[in-house]
């Protein structure tokens, strides 16, 4: 590959949806020997590649590197596709989160499970969370990292083995930054006014997040939040490594990577000023997450290919924006100028 034959096409992306997207993209795209450098941009929807792309057209170009990324719901076009949401998905995303929220409802009624309380979030919330965060596309740098491993490693008899590591490796990780987290929030004592405005941030995540997941609203990409790409690609470069302890390495790693879900997480954490509190949140979230990202990495599940996904996102979207809700109302409460609003 030399400079003189490097050409920059940029494309039109589909299927992007956070900075996890993103990352993925630059990271799968990277690692093709002709190309030189991939830059995303998220609020654009595009992608910048610089490469030998030979005697390739621009469209045939998009074609080859669709095929890289197409395995993870993305691909690439010269001219762009013009958005369309499908409104009758809503006829039925609506009802079930209504169903949702009255089983809220009676499980706070019934006592079993504290899932709202006010300037509090329970680990029974934490866990629907992790749920939902598991089946959204903002965790799809951890499945490209369980598919990864699947790939890199699993050999035979041991095709087990490294999906065990990387789960076991991501659930202690979250329990134990999780704790972290939760005492240095104890090093300092949160005022009242620090209090309300975490609740504030974690609250307007969760509002971002859930607009997100709605689909309908370009602009709501640009209210994710993102760390530094330098750690999705760390992240890429555990999965490809071949050492026996990189899968439960990489799962370590998982905490890091900017999944809104899991920063809103960590935001609220640091307001627990508690160790095993903190601890406890994360894991509880890391638990919620388990039974998809298993179900993916031992049978490759693909809840964004399936005929229901619209759906699915939408009911999604629309109860996490209902938790974003919660928590704006609930940060309120605790600076005394409104009254509790729910009090069940």
């Amino acid at each position: 590959m030399t400079e003189e034959n490097l050409q920059t096409f940029v494309f039109h992306a589909h299927g992007l949806h956070c900075a996890s997207c993103a990352g993925l993209i630059e990271g799968e795209l990277g690692e093709l020997a002709n190309v030189k450098a991939v830059k995303v941009t998220l609020s654009a929807n595009t992608v910048a590649v610089t490469a030998d792309f030979g005697e390739q057209s621009m469209s045939e170009a998009a074609d080859t590197l669709s095929a890289v990324i197409k395995p993870h719901g993305y691909s690439l076009s010269v001219e762009p596709i013009k958005p369309t949401v499908n409104w009758s998905e809503f006829k039925i995303a609506i009802p079930l989160t209504f169903l949702l929220a009255l089983i809220f409802i009676l499980l706070q009624k019934s006592g079993l499970i504290n899932l709202v309380s006010t300037g509090s979030v329970s680990y029974g919330t934490a866990f629907v969370i992790g749920v939902v965060a598991s089946l959204s596309t903002c965790m799809a740098v951890v499945g490209g990292l369980v598919l990864s491993l699947s790939a890199n490693l699993a050999r035979g008899k041991d095709a087990w083995r490294p999906q065990v590591l990387f789960h076991l490796g991501r659930i202690i990780s979250f329990f134990v930054l999780g704790g972290v987290i939760g005492a240095i929030g104890s090093t300092f004592k949160l005022s009242i006014t620090m209090t309300f405005g975490l609740g504030v941030v974690i609250g307007l995540v969760m509002l971002g997040l859930g607009l997100n997941l709605l689909d309908i609203f370009p602009w709501a990409r640009r209210l994710q939040l993102a760390l530094p790409k330098v750690f999705t690609a760390k992240a890429g470069n555990f999965a490809k490594a071949r050492h026996s302890l990189t899968p439960l390495l990489a799962g370590g790693v998982t905490f890091f990577l900017p999944c809104g879900f899991t920063q809103a997480m960590q935001l609220y954490t640091l307001s627990t000023g508690s160790f095993l509190t903190g601890a406890g949140t994360m894991l509880a979230f890391a638990l919620g997450t388990l039974p998809v990202l298993a179900l993916l990495s031992f049978g490759s599940l693909s809840l964004a290919k399936h005929r229901l996904a619209g759906i699915f996102f939408k009911t999604a979207g629309l109860v996490v924006i209902m938790f974003g809700l919660f928590n704006l109302i609930n940060s309120l409460v605790i600076m005394g100028w409104i009254a509790p609003v729910f009090n069940f």
